[in-house]
C-alpha cells in the first residue's frame, strides 16, 4: 500500500492509503484535498476511518459520501454523522486487504479511537488522530489526565518501528516545548534540525515512529528523571506519573 499525507486547513493531514486503484482516507475534515487526490491518481474511494468527532476530522464526510464505495468506520462512543460502522476496542477491520485493530484511547475526546495495522511486519501503521503527536499529545477536551496518560502509555508500548500517523503538523512547536522540559536531551535537538530541513522543503515531518517518540516526547517520558524534575518544578508529585503528565500538559497549554 501507498501512504500519502494530504495537507488540509493550516496544519492538518488527511492520511490516504491506496493500492493504485482503491483508496481509504483517515479523518477527512475537508473533502477537497481528498477529491483532488482521488481524481489525480484515478482512485476509487473504498472506505473512511474516523478517530474522533471534531469538525476538522469529520467535516468532509457528507461531501465524500457521493463517491464512497464502502464503509465509514467510526468510534462507537462518539456521535459521528452517519451512516457509519461503529467500532470499539478490539474490533478488527479490513482496509484494502490489510487488518487494522481498533484501540480505544480516550483523553482528547471521550470516545477517541486509534487504528493499528496488524500482521507480521516490523513497521505497522498507527492512525492515532489527536491522541499522540510527534513530540506531543492532544489537549484534554473531554477526558482526564489519568485517561490520557494511560492511552499514551498504551501507544508507547507498541513496537518501536510502528509508524505514527497523527493528524497535525505540530512537530516543531512540540519540539520547542520538549527542549524546555529536557534541555539536556540531545535527541530533541537532532530531530528538530531534521524537521526544520523537511519543513523548509515543504515536506511533512510525519510519520514518526514509536521508537523515536520514546526518545523525544516528554509525554511518553513521565518517569524519566529530568522530566520528573521539570514537572516537579511545576508542582507535580514526583512519585506520580499521572501528576507528572498533568503538570506537563498544563505547562504546554500555556507554553
Amino acid at each position: 500500500m501507498n501512504l500519502v499525507a494530504l495537507p488540509a486547513f493550516t496544519d492538518n493531514y488527511i492520511w490516504m492509503l491506496h493500492d493504485g486503484r482503491r483508496a481509504v482516507v483517515v479523518d477527512p475534515g475537508d473533502a477537497s484535498p481528498v477529491e483532488r487526490a482521488l481524481d489525480a491518481l484515478r482512485l476509487g474511494l473504498r472506505g473512511i476511518l474516523v478517530t474522533h468527532h471534531h469538525a476538522d476530522h469529520v467535516g468532509g464526510l457528507d461531501a465524500l459520501r457521493a463517491r464512497l464505495e464502502g464503509p465509514v468506520w467510526a468510534p462507537a462512543r462518539e456521535s459521528i454523522p452517519g451512516p457509519v460502522v461503529a467500532v470499539s476496542e478490539g474490533d478488527t477491520i479490513d482496509v484494502l486487504g490489510h487488518g487494522f485493530r481498533v484501540l480505544e484511547v480516550p483523553g482528547h475526546t471521550a470516545g477517541h479511537v486509534a487504528y493499528l495495522q496488524v500482521g507480521p511486519m516490523d513497521d505497522p501503521l498507527l492512525f492515532c488522530g489527536d491522541t499522540l503527536f510527534s513530540a506531543g499529545c492532544g489537549r484534554l477536551f473531554e477526558g482526564t489526565p489519568a485517561q490520557m496518560a494511560a492511552s499514551l502509555a498504551r501507544l508507547a508500548a507498541l513496537p518501536r518501528g510502528t509508524r505514527v500517523c497523527c493528524t497535525h503538523e505540530y512537530t516543531l512547536g512540540n519540539l520547542r516545548f520538549a527542549a524546555a522540559v529536557e534541555p539536556g536531551n540531545p535527541a530533541i535537538g537532532d530531530h528538530a534540525e531534521s524537521c526544520r530541513r523537511l519543513r523548509a522543503a515543504d515536506r511533512p515531518t510525519l510519520p514518526s515512529t514509536i521508537g523515536l517518540e520514546r526518545m523525544i516526547n516528554p509525554f511518553l517520558r513521565c518517569t524519566q528523571p529530568d522530566v520528573v524534575a521539570a514537572a516537579a518544578g511545576r508542582g507535580a508529585a514526583a512519585h506520580d506519573p499521572v501528576a507528572v503528565f498533568a503538570a506537563l500538559r498544563e505547562w504546554k497549554n500555556r507554553f
